[in-house]
């Protein structure tokens, strides 16, 4: 029985309520009476349900999908304005003890180097990592309770928040490790964490197990109501995502959906993110082996529909995804970046030796985090390393409230500008400190409320002399 409030998997992503939900946008496809009045109703800004998300995905009349992409960029920029938010993934450890047949961590793998960084390697790491200019993280690591435990994780967790190098320090730290217990989740948001982060990969149940045939993530339940242990532990603050590929998209599409309509059911606030990643190469990973491949097309399609359907939530596009694909996908709905990534244990402080790969999977853009910026401001977006709704307490439904109130613009705006004059001070070259300060100067103009923007500017000065971290 399909019921999006209950705390058992099967009930929440219900099997037979996707089925029903495919079939349902398969025989609607062509109703473009019906399509329209979906598109008119998304443009309340209150989102879509899984199956009309569904019809619109499925939808082939190329002047409807022409509207959907149209309106996704509306929302976003209704929502997030022309700021992307910044962000580096930081892994501690490959060492893991499930069998999961797309990542080349699996336990099977014994030519992979192992490794797990010791706090004097992370403490070498972070402060490669401020010097890039970074301030928030993503720690990632393997499922391994010997080698990688939650007390490791934590440790981590104190060690970078502990770091302050020159003007740099990183003042959010996300955590996308494996599904644990609701006391571990208390443990990590007593630690200080930011955003718990944790991937389905797929929601069929059955391909889920077989893709997954050995080790503690084998257990779909567990993992899949993983994010109601978290927020029961009083992280208000969770990212889901599939990893697209592995099975067929419109099942995980309407899975994903159905998680995030869960949580809002049951816990009053959906994810705080939408993870959009697609299987990429890596080690003894083909992901050519995996027949169910999502198109550039049809990716940019899933992500336009995903921004109509859950207009409030944050979307994010790691490296996986090349350059051209990420500038797509940027204006259709994308609002979270990483930048100057590396996917191996460590190989920020030191490039790790062709001999030693210890990569989960193989980047696709391989440009610096001052590329990437510099990029960014070319397409007149805001490079944001904005953390203050976290260091301010503005969580789940708080920072939900403020979202769909329209209110969190007066923070996020000039948060945005503040934290991108701290970077051209103290790390941009000069081409992109050239371009950021134009940018500055264009945006400062848009800040609607003059108090704001008067504080704003004497803020800018402030950082000019020397003084960091104001946050609105």
């Amino acid at each position: 029985m399909y019921d999006p409030a209950s705390g058992r998997a099967e009930e929440f992503i219900n099997h037979q309520e996707i089925q029903d939900s495919i079939q349902y946008a398969k025989e609607n496809k062509h109703n473009r009476k019906l399509i329209e009045s979906l598109l008119v109703k998304a443009r309340d800004l209150k989102g879509l349900n899984h199956r009309e998300a569904l019809l619109l995905l499925e939808c082939e009349e190329q002047d409807l999908v022409e509207r959907m992409f149209h309106l996704a960029q509306e929302i976003k920029q209704r929502f997030y304005g022309n700021r992307i938010v910044m962000f580096a993934p930081l892994y501690l450890s490959n060492y893991c003890v499930n069998g999961c047949t797309y990542c080349p961590y699996h336990a099977r793998n014994r030519h992979i180097a192992r490794k797990k960084l010791t706090q004097e390697e992370i403490r070498r790491e972070v402060i490669a990592l401020q010097d890039m200019g970074h301030k928030r993280l993503a720690l990632e690591t393997g499922e391994d309770p010997v080698n990688a435990p939650l007390e490791y994780v934590l440790e981590s967790i104190e060690t970078i928040y502990g770091i302050h190098h020159k003007n740099g320090s990183i003042r959010r730290v996300n955590v996308n490790i494996a599904a644990t217990t609701v006391e571990n989740y208390r443990k990590l948001k007593d630690a200080g964490i930011g955003t718990y982060i944790l991937f389905q990969e797929t929601y069929h149940k059955e391909h889920y197990e077989e893709l997954h045939p050995a080790g503690p993530k084998h257990d779909y339940a567990y993992h899949t109501e993983a994010m109601d242990r978290a927020m029961t532990g009083g992280i208000d603050d969770v990212g889901i995502g599939v990893l697209f590929g592995l099975n067929h998209y419109r099942y995980d599409f309407t899975g994903l959906l159905m998680h995030a309509e869960h949580l809002e059911a049951a816990f009053g606030v959906g994810p705080h993110t939408i993870s959009l990643p697609r299987i990429r190469n890596a080690d003894d990973i083909d992901a050519s082996a995996f027949t169910d491949a999502v198109s550039d097309e049809l990716f940019a399609r899933i992500t336009a529909v995903i921004r109509i359907a859950v207009p409030y939530t944050g979307m994010i596009i790691s490296t996986r995804e090349s350059r051209k694909t990420r500038e797509k996908v940027l204006k259709l709905g994308v609002s979270q970046l990483s930048g100057g990534s590396r996917t191996t244990v460590g190989g920020y402080a030191e490039e790790e030796p062709a001999e030693e790969n210890s990569a989960q999977f193989d980047v696709s853009d391989t440009r610096t985090l001052d590329e990437v910026v510099n990029w960014l401001l070319e397409l007149e977006m805001i490079p944001s390393f904005c953390t203050a709704c976290y260091r301010e307490g503005r969580t789940g439904d708080r920072f939900m409230k403020l979202v769909k109130s329209g209110q969190i613009a007066n923070c996020c705006q000039p948060n945005a500008l503040m934290t991108l004059k701290e970077y051209l001070m103290d790390y941009a070259s000069e081409d992109t400190r050239r371009k950021g300060e134009l940018l500055i100067e264009k945006e400062l103009k848009k800040v609607s409320s003059d108090r704001i923007r008067e504080i704003a500017e004497r803020n800018l000065k402030e950082i000019e002399h020397g003084k960091r971290d104001f946050r609105f």
